[in-house]
């Protein structure tokens, strides 16, 4: 069973600067490099920032292999403490300029777009330490002039641009979670971190259309997007998913693709004390300044339930959980090196919600992936890495994404994370993602038999399905 894609479509890959590029040459440290700096034993094996894949040394290497995989477009992110000497005037750093020149020129060299995306959870740590980061309108507006320089230098070749990568992240983990520095617990500053990133993007759209140079340029957001779904058709469970949903998906995704944020959540938050601080000039701006088109981050399912005690418990601390519960649904398929389920029918379900809820917005997968661990298990004894399982599981997602654009979904594009295994944070290379394997210790890079089967897949915008896979997709549809 083949499964064919349009003419033209996006065959490739993200990443980020702070997780390829490492520190090298780099004046200032975002959150993530201070935190490896003052608790190296938080990230597996200690393994940090300083190592990543020495992509500022070998892109032009590493660009060469991701043409050999038959990619054409990659998506990458400019690091802010790269770019900018001085975060409050936004002065450049030339040698640092040349550097993110000359990684566009290399793809445009080899045929693969570049898409830029501005922020990969990558503050400058200055920014923390001095204003409280995103908690900071004034953070929001230096952010504003770091995009604006960006715009400047590189859209007279970078067509397609993002602000921000999954930005409910940073609340969760930064805010709620705590897996990400300065792992706080603090309800009511994450709902104006969740405000501020949004009023953030918005500005810098705002920015982009006055500065873009062409006029093919257009800029969107990347958002985690999670289907979630209840426990049981119970009204309560019902309830804890749509408040899931609220929170976690629509609150982005109204704001950025509508111009305002869901009612049912901002009149949720303003019932529990914790609604954000704004104005109606910020909410003109939100309005006026939507995306062009969206990329969307999908890994796995979010089951729900309703919570264990009640929302109106006593409590010393808003969370978002008062109204949900994570849900372990019996019998689920599992990436079991990572802990995450599998699910590739959600990318149907997003797909259909794009469609009927989103005005039908251009979107593209712009992350998709399979982490897993030991996977020098897998060499065969030419030296590369037989990764069936990564194959299977691209093409299990590739077929929901396909049945969801045969019923009208705009979808253009599908991106694996990763093209070459980078440094994952806290999990540094506990978990390999990428289409090409890399020896941390000697920094060699060797292409796996996934990147080998997705060249094809590239140049022929085919997927081959073959009937034990069909057999597993048919399960699916019960």
């Amino acid at each position: 069973m083949d499964i064919k894609f349009p003419t033209n479509f996006w065959w490739g890959a993200a990443t980020s600067g702070p997780q390829s590029e490492g520190r090298f040459n780099k004046e200032h440290a975002n959150m993530f490099d201070y935190w490896y700096d003052t608790e190296p034993e938080a990230f597996y094996d200690q393994v940090g920032p300083n190592l990543a894949s020495n992509f500022f040394n070998d892109y032009e290497k590493d660009i060469r292999l991701m043409k050999e995989i038959g990619l054409n477009s990659i998506r990458t992110s400019i690091q802010w403490t790269r770019l900018i000497d001085d975060f409050e005037t936004a002065t450049l750093n030339e040698e640092n300029v040349q550097f993110y020149n000359n990684v566009i020129d290399e793809c445009l060299k080899y045929g693969i777009k570049p898409i830029i995306n501005l922020h990969h959870f990558d503050l400058p740590v200055e920014l923390y330490h001095k204003y409280g980061g995103w908690e900071s309108k004034h953070v929001v507006d230096l952010f504003v002039k770091f995009a604006e320089q960006c715009f400047k230098l590189f859209s007279d070749r970078v067509t397609d641009w993002f602000t921000f990568n999954e930005p409910m992240v940073i609340v969760e983990g930064e805010y709620l979670h705590q897996f990400h520095y300065p792992n706080l617990v603090d309800g009511k500053k994450a709902v104006q971190v969740a405000y501020n990133i949004q009023l953030a993007s918005s500005k810098a759209i705002a920015s982009f259309r006055k500065i873009n140079q062409n006029k093919a340029g257009r800029i969107g957001i990347i958002l985690n997007l999670t289907p979630a779904y209840p426990a049981t058709q119970k009204n309560s469970d019902l309830a804890a998913a749509k408040f899931a949903d609220l929170w976690l998906n629509q609150l982005y995704m109204n704001a950025s693709t509508l111009g305002e944020f869901p009612a049912e959540l901002t009149e949720t938050l303003e019932k529990d004390g914790v609604l954000w601080e704004t104005s109606d000039e910020e909410l003109a701006v939100i309005r006026n300044n939507t995306i062009d088109y969206l990329g969307v981050n999908f890994y796995h399912p979010h089951r729900v339930k309703a919570p264990e005690v009640s929302p109106d418990s006593l409590a010393v601390d808003w969370l978002p959980e008062k109204y949900f519960e994570e849900y372990e649904m019996p019998g689920r398929r599992m990436n079991v090196d990572k802990g995450w389920e599998i699910y590739p029918k959600a990318l149907y379900d997003i797909a259909i919600n794009i469609r009927d809820n989103y005005n039908n917005i251009e979107w593209f997968v712009s992350e998709n992936g399979m982490g897993v661990s030991r996977e020098e298990r897998y060499l065969n004894s030419q030296g590369m890495i037989e990764d069936d399982y990564r194959i299977q599981f691209i093409q299990e997602h590739l077929y929901w994404l396909h049945k969801g654009m045969e019923e009208g979904s705009n979808c253009f594009g599908y991106h694996l994370w990763t093209p070459i295994d980078c440094w994952s944070w806290k999990n540094a290379y506990r978990n390999r993602y990428g289409f090409i394997s890399t020896d941390i210790r000697t920094q060699k890079k060797t292409i796996k038999k996934s990147g080998y089967w997705f060249k094809t897949v590239a140049a022929t915008n085919k997927v081959a399905l073959e009937k034990d896979i069909v057999k597993i997709l048919t399960k699916q549809e019960d």
